[in-house]
């Protein structure tokens, strides 16, 4: 599988913003900006880790900025973004990826599908960057006695505005950036074009704009304004098979029954349902893919770990879980008497009130593996507004 890595890039001081605080610790909707940026490449499933590079001076707003993300320990950043952008590749060589993809920190509304176009579009000899034709007539100018005067007018089918995430060849990239010490470029496709490396433009949009002055903290609060109230729902559904102990972890509660159930984990087919429905809400893959069965780490683990989890990422992009209702599926262990302690456990994981769970439970009429005792199996659903 290939291993893509974020590099989030928020050490500028942001003059053209203006003010003592750097632009990309401002807030929007009482969130900072960067946090908002960075949450957004945590929650994607293709994205491995993410690591940011900082001013020195701003270690405490970035600390503020970043509480609860799951994210590598920050890189101090050099005098130019490109200094700051070499520094943060080099400190990302003992994470190996096979892709990087360069973001900038104050360009919090980036989406999936930009981050998808990127990453599908990249490989070991090739990069890409999200584009936006300029629809705009344009013109040159020359100056006569103060005054703009128009030379030419440019044919604007060969033009484009660029963003981020500009995402290339790990090794590649970071090579150029090597190589090119000293000499100043805009931005990252610039250096891959001085080396060789050849770099596609997949569609940008035109909501990816970077917050460089005050007039673009209005414009991006009205956005929020425009898009807030996006309801969102997903399932999940999960089974374990019958082993040999007294009890199964069912919602984190232990029911008494003749068997244990047989997973890597605890095998909480409950909050295992549960888990992949808060995922599938903000399109970030499963369960295996956030803990994989493969990893030892996860052997024995307690499920709430991984209800934790999502649950974070969820409420780093600022949603908020309306409702979820789980169905357990088997002949036995009965459910009922323990329902309302698990919607008292999943109230407190969840972080909303009890009346918001419904716990269930339904039989196969003795059709199939529940019906016959083999098993348990659990569906959940979930619905988070944004």
């Amino acid at each position: 599988m290939t291993k893509c890595v974020a590099l989030i890039v928020a050490a500028g001081r942001g003059h053209r913003f203006g003010g003592e605080l750097p632009k990309q610790y401002r807030t929007i909707n009482n969130r900072m900006i960067l946090s908002k940026t960075i949450a957004v490449f945590c929650a994607h499933p293709a994205i491995s880790a993410v690591k940011v590079v900082i001013h020195p001076d701003d270690l405490p707003l970035y600390r503020c900025a970043t509480e609860n993300l799951p994210i590598l320990e920050p890189t101090f950043g050099g005098a130019t973004r490109q200094d700051s952008v070499r520094l943060g590749l080099e400190s990302l060589a003992s994470e190996n990826p096979d892709i990087v993809l360069i973001h900038d920190g104050a360009r919090p509304f980036v989406n999936f599908d930009t981050i998808n176009r990127v990453v599908q579009n990249t490989n070991e000899t090739q990069g890409a960057i999200p584009a936006i034709p300029v629809v705009d007539t344009i013109k040159t100018v020359s100056f006569q006695d103060g005054k703009r005067i128009i030379a030419s007018t440019v044919d604007r089918n060969k033009l484009w505005r660029v963003q981020t995430p500009q995402a290339f060849p790990f090794k590649k990239i970071l090579e150029a950036h090597q190589s090119l010490i000293g000499q100043e470029y805009t931005d990252d496709a610039c250096i891959a074009e001085k080396v060789g490396i050849q770099t596609i433009l997949v569609d940008g949009f035109e909501e990816n704009f970077k917050i460089t002055t005050q007039q673009d903290l209005i414009r991006a609060n009205n956005l929020l304004k425009i898009n807030g109230n996006d309801i969102r729902t997903a399932t999940g559904f999960d089974v374990h098979q019958f082993c040999e102990g007294d009890f199964c972890c069912l919602c984190g509660v232990k029911v008494p029954h003749d068997f244990g159930l047989k997973g890597h984990s605890d095998a909480d087919v409950g909050l295992h349902a549960l888990t992949d429905a808060l995922l599938g809400t903000i399109s970030s893959g499963d369960i295996g893919l956030h803990f994989p069965p493969s990893d030892q780490k996860w052997k024995g683990a307690d499920s709430t770990i991984f209800l934790k989890h999502a649950v974070q990422l969820i409420e780093n992009l600022d949603g908020e879980i309306l409702n979820i209702d789980v169905t357990f599926i088997c002949e036995r262990p009965k459910i009922g008497k323990y329902r309302v302690d698990m919607m008292e456990r999943l109230s407190s994981l969840l972080h909303i009130s009890a009346n918001k769970i419904s716990i269930k439970a339904t039989t196969t009429e003795q059709l199939g593996f529940t019906g016959r005792k083999e098993g348990l199996a659990c569906q959940a659903c979930a619905t988070v507004r944004f």
